[in-house]
């Protein structure tokens, strides 16, 4: 799982908080009016100081923005920076090994990395 903080946040009455996902030039709503947007909606879990993905992809990282605003003109932002660098890569085999006829009898275990 990855936490993604929101510093931004304030115990303002009635805050109003918004997170958005910059990656290039293409801007992305994520959290709005109290609810996630798809695709993150199944992914990801919102409290008023972060967001936690169950899990991430290479094409998660990017530029993470928490807006908060209260009352009158408060507002506070707060940008943290993902960099996916790897991801979990399946099991190329089942283990143990399946045997073939034309190998030994004995299995070998041969297990993932």
């Amino acid at each position: 799982a990855v936490d993604i903080p929101c510093s931004a946040f304030r115990n303002w009455p009635n805050p109003r908080i918004e997170w958005k996902f910059q990656k290039g030039s293409s801007l992305v709503l994520f959290y709005y009016g109290g609810e996630l947007t798809e695709p993150y909606r199944n992914r990801v879990q919102f409290s008023p100081t972060s967001i936690r993905f169950q899990s991430v992809t290479r094409e998660d990282s990017g530029k993470y923005i928490c807006e908060v605003v209260g009352d009158g003109s408060h507002i506070a932002k707060s940008e943290v920076n993902l960099i996916v660098q790897g991801e979990a890569a399946p099991c190329p085999h089942p283990w143990p090994w399946p045997l073939s006829p034309s190998l030994s009898r004995v299995p070998i275990p041969v297990p993932c990395p």
